[in-house]
């Protein structure tokens, strides 16, 4: 929320109805502290398990429960560190408080480091033996998984190095965001502060000079520091593949999909599935230009992207009435899902306003007790962020139902599925509006946002995947990543993706520099992979009886207790194959049908 003098308030000046309640984490920062020191007597005290393991189910049993308890400590003490630095990263104390959890995570994690080890070394029939013993009901699925790691688990000392990496190995992303969230200024446009979170908000400006004033003022920021975050990017790319190498994975996307158990054939399948069907993606830049009565093809520019296509649309929607559509749009979820959203989305889930020093755009986090966080920047005036709170609400609501139905060990479900319940709300979302809107011109405004949300989740996050991809088999080919590098590589994937409607600025390309999720190499395409499934399964829900509103409500509360391929596969939806990923482009073309209707 930006105030009457057009200024970003400081987080003391926002009332405490708006932001969020840690309270369930912990009363008070003495509670903090108290659970703080916690991580350390618990990595001392661990250490009476250490060279028992094998001796008997009984050893290991217990070790697991002390490490259950343990880790449940450790999660709700970076929870909130996390939360607060989320909230305002200005405020040196909160910085200070998620330091220190990093520090003391680490060192105990270090300490710790013995356990997978000598899980490992316990003869596999012995260990597939106990667990399957009924007092091992609780740590089957863990312990099934650590079984599946043990190609790629180190020696002790080794596992020990590693751990002891892990705080250091953050500080590439730590720097990018203190430096693209708080340090860079980028002044201000027509009297409005230009910010990470006011910037979609300027590309959205119906006032074409505003937006290339804000465009352009914008990457020429970047321009200045565009050396320093190319060393940061490819800091973090050198790390992902160390880190490959050290465990012996052929590649860092090899890595990164073990573990969710996604065949890399996922991953490639998806660009290649995307990029043969660029011809709806090249039409709808076509019906774009046209729309905004851009006279000839070289006149559509980058900042052209994000203005909506049906304009002088105004719907405002403050915080509370967003809730209560929420409530009826999702109403196929029955009444439970609605109330305990609702009634949450009122009472301390969600950090609502913007204010300064705190991180752009939207998260949904918490941890096995306590509620599911969401962090907004919500504008009353950006029908989109309604949007993104059913979206975030998804992920919350997702998360609740995990840790209600699955022990702390198995509760967390993969990134792959999480995009998957998200989107599954924005497209419910999307049908509501579509059917009780009476307003014709809202109705076209929103069947022209839903094509830029799949844009935005379908192809441009396959854009991004295409990106990562490359980044990192040029460092694993033995080639630097300088900013020439990163800046070529991706000027030619916005060649191909936008396609010959598009005239791009000289410092389009730095695009490249300012997304946060590369800092967690092969991220993305899951978002792509969720809006596939999840289209799917709003189709099966909205259109199908009780079996299928039970296969979703059965998706949403298996947590990690299957993988993800299995678990969607169990829901409805193979992502083994082609047809998902193309049903949801064939959506996306008859949404462009639609637009071109209106030219």
């Amino acid at each position: 929320m930006i105030n009457q003098n057009n200024k970003i308030p400081h987080r003391k000046d926002i009332p405490e109805a708006d932001k969020w309640d840690l309270s369930t984490l912990f009363k008070t920062n003495s509670d903090w502290e108290k659970a703080l020191l916690q991580i350390s007597k618990d990595a001392n005290d661990f250490e009476s398990f250490r060279g028992k393991l094998g001796e008997s189910a009984e050893n290991l049993l217990a070790a697991l429960k002390f490490l259950e308890k343990a880790q449940q400590n450790e999660e709700l003490v970076g929870s909130y560190a996390f939360l607060l630095t989320a909230g305002d990263a200005g405020d040196s104390s909160n910085q200070e408080k998620f330091d220190r959890y990093m520090m003391i995570s680490t060192e105990a994690n270090a300490k710790s480091s013995w356990f997978s080890p000598e899980l490992q070394s316990i003869p596999q029939t012995v260990l597939e033996k106990w667990i399957e013993r009924n007092d091992f009901e609780n740590y089957k699925i863990f312990l099934q998984k650590e079984i599946r790691n043990k190609p790629y688990i180190l020696s002790e000392k080794e596992e020990r190095l590693m751990a002891l990496h892990t705080e250091p190995n953050s500080t590439a992303h730590k720097a990018f965001s203190m430096l693209t969230n708080v340090d860079l200024d980028y002044g201000c446009v027509n009297g409005e502060p230009l910010t990470q979170t006011t910037w979609s908000s300027f590309m959205e400006n119906s006032d074409r000079q505003i937006r290339k004033d804000a465009y352009m003022q914008f990457y020429n920021t970047f321009d200045k520091h565009k050396n320093t975050i190319a060393a940061l990017y490819a800091g973090s790319v050198n790390i992902d593949i160390c880190k490959a190498k050290a465990r012996g994975f052929k590649s860092s996307i090899e890595k990164a999909l073990f573990l969710d158990k996604v065949p890399i054939s996922v991953y490639d399948s998806l660009v290649s599935t995307v990029r043969s069907n660029f011809e709806p993606l090249h039409r709808y830049y076509k019906i774009r230009r046209k729309l905004l009565k851009l006279d000839s093809p070289d006149e559509l520019r980058h900042y052209d992207v994000y203005v909506p296509l049906v304009s002088d649309v105004q719907k405002t929607t403050p915080f509370d009435e967003a809730i209560e559509i929420l409530r009826e749009a999702l109403a196929p979820l029955g009444t439970e899902y609605t109330d305990t959203l609702c009634t949450g989305l009122k009472t301390g889930w969600v950090d609502r306003y913007e204010n300064k020093g705190k991180r752009s755009g939207a998260f949904s986090a918490g941890a096995y007790t306590g509620y599911p966080y969401i962090l907004m920047n919500y504008k009353q005036d950006v029908l989109r962020d309604v949007f993104t709170l059913a979206h975030e609400g998804g992920h919350s609501m997702h998360s609740l139902y995990s840790a209600k139905s699955n022990p702390f060990l198995q509760y967390n479900y993969t990134i792959f599925e999480a995009e998957v319940a998200s989107t599954f709300n924005e497209e419910l979302l999307f049908r509501y509006y579509l059917k009780n809107e009476t307003n014709p011109k809202i109705k076209n405004y929103l069947v022209a946002n839903r094509a830029a949300d799949i844009i935005a989740t379908l192809y441009r996050q396959t854009m991004f995947a295409e990106y990562e991809r490359k980044t990192h088999e040029l460092v694993e080919s033995g080639n630097p990543l300088s900013v020439d590098v990163l800046r070529g590589e991706y000027k030619k994937l916005l060649t191909d993706y936008f396609g010959t409607e598009m005239v791009f600025e000289e410092t389009s390309d730095l695009e490249c520099l300012r997304i946060p999720h590369f800092y967690n190499a092969f991220y993305v395409y899951k978002y792509a992979t969720g809006i596939s499934a999840a289209l799917a399964l709003a189709e099966q829900v909205t259109n199908g009886g009780k079996i299928e509103k039970e296969n979703y409500f059965n998706f949403l509360c298996s947590g990690g207790s299957r993988y993800p391929i299995e678990s969607l596969k169990a829901a409805g939806v193979d992502m083994t194959n082609t047809e998902p990923v193309q049903a949801a482009i064939n959506i996306f073309s008859s949404l462009v049908d639609e637009l071109e209707a209106l030219v």
